[in-house]
């Protein structure tokens, strides 16, 4: 019997042990979690109005159902929890599937200042992350900058020009219900440094904007023109040839009366957070042009936008994980094929999947290939790794260690409170948003 450990219950972990039940028949896994809720990404960093994408909890959850898989939440893997040389002490095999933890900065004046966040902190927030500490995002704020021009800047974008009638529906707490619902942003500036044709987002997001009601977006023709591709995009990938298609369509579009504004920017990078009032109360952008590689260069013009509320949006970060290799230059653990690299010799037993393996790339969807890819590696080192003994069940190693695992009765439990918080409210489900609740429900396991 092959036991594998899977740290990380978001997609890459899921899929990590759907390849394993499907591609070995005597296998057992136990995907490990820091939260006391599995899905990670899917539960935590997919918008609540974007219920198609969240309804892949379902499929998710059919994995994490099956006999073979153990879902072990509440479970911290390194300092404070299990240490990774006790977890492989424990399993034939430990997989690492644990995302890209930490944000990009901007690395410019006035970062810091009250009013400026990560676009994750913002997410985490209305998506009730646990961890999420900080709240008051709106409180005060008229307009709002959103540096950045991937599908998280359009998400965080349209999550402030939501109203309460959109909102409610959805599985959004309700603390931070109330907050967007009375929110007074009114002004939303979405900017990238370079052009319309190099834009992360794609276009069904995009066409989400314009969707909204009581909004207008609007673009700047003069902006877009400085893109070499946009007066001809028919060289453009697909993708990318029907973003500026819709941008010129908002742009050639009159202005409307409208509650919000959503003004879509380009070439332009951020220099500077400016001070008003102790808080931030606009962001200077250098204008750019683009060189002649791909990028931009700045031309020594400025210009001033204002903000109350900044959320930088410019992509996540690996941080290193106790007792694992770690290329700081690309914020991954060495890997061949998902094989752990120590000092450029394989590790036995030692695998990544998942953003910690290829960098914060792709969809939800690459997840499946790449946990394959590192699946068919373990199972080729499987002869070899099982003739190992093991001392006994891990779970029962872990307990007599002072671990109590949250199983999956706790998550049921945790998703019965949520469904009965959500009636009191008059709402559907309704997330419980810090961990004292989720882990006094989680212990609540009577059906």
């Amino acid at each position: 019997m092959l036991r594998v450990a899977v740290v990380g219950s978001g997609p890459s972990g899921v899929y990590t042990a759907q390849s394993l039940v499907q591609l070995h028949s005597d296998v057992l896994v136990d995907v490990l979690d820091r939260l006391p809720c599995p899905y990670g990404l899917v539960r935590y960093g997919v918008a609540p109005d974007h219920e198609k994408i969240k309804s892949l909890q379902n499929n998710l959850r059919a994995v994490l159902e099956d006999e073979r898989v153990r879902f072990l939440g509440g479970v911290e893997v390194g300092p404070g929890g299990v240490p990774a040389a006790r977890l492989r002490e424990l399993y034939h095999a430990v997989v690492y599937c644990v995302g890209a933890a930490t944000d990009r900065h901007l690395g410019i004046p006035g970062e810091d200042l009250p009013g400026s966040w990560s676009a994750t902190q913002f997410v985490s927030w209305y998506s009730a992350h646990p961890d999420a500490t900080a709240d008051g995002f709106v409180l005060g704020a008229r307009s709002a900058v959103v540096i950045g021009v991937g599908n998280v800047a359009v998400d965080v974008t349209r999550m402030l020009a939501r109203g309460q009638a959109e909102l409610s529906p959805t599985d959004m707490p309700q603390a931070a219900l109330t907050a967007l619902a009375a929110s007074r942003v009114t002004e939303i500036s979405m900017v990238g440094r370079r052009g319309p044709s190099q834009a992360r987002f794609t276009t069904k997001e995009l066409r989400e904007l314009g969707a909204l009601p009581d909004t207008e977006v609007r673009v700047d023709p003069a902006e877009l023109a400085l893109d070499p591709a946009y007066a001809d995009p028919s060289g453009l990938p697909a993708a990318n040839r029907r973003n500026v298609e819709v941008l010129r369509g908002w742009a050639e579009t009159p202005a409307k009366d409208a509650q919000h504004h959503i003004r879509l920017r380009f070439f332009l990078r951020p220099v500077e957070l400016l001070a008003e009032a102790g808080r931030v109360g606009a962001v200077r952008f250098e204008r750019t042009r683009p060189d002649d590689h791909g990028g931009v260069t700045g031309t020594g013009h400025y210009e001033d936008i204002e903000a109350q509320l900044v959320l930088r949006s410019v992509g996540y970060r690996g941080v290193p994980l106790e007792g694992l290799p770690f290329d700081t230059t690309t914020g991954t653990v060495p890997h061949l094929a998902g094989r752990v690299l120590r000092e450029d010799l394989v590790a036995p037993g030692e695998y990544v999947a998942g953003w910690i393996k290829r960098g914060p790339t792709g969809v939800i969807g690459t997840n499946r290939p790449d946990a394959k890819e590192t699946v068919t590696s373990l199972i080729e080192d499987a002869d070899v790794l099982v003739q190992r003994d093991l001392p006994e069940d891990p779970l029962t190693a872990l307990r007599a260690e002072g671990i109590e695992p949250v199983e999956w009765t706790g998550w049921q439990a945790i998703e019965r409170a949520e469904a009965e918080l959500g009636a009191s409210l008059g709402r559907g489900v309704v997330k419980l948003p810090d961990w004292q609740s989720l882990m006094n429900a989680a212990h609540n396991s009577a059906p």
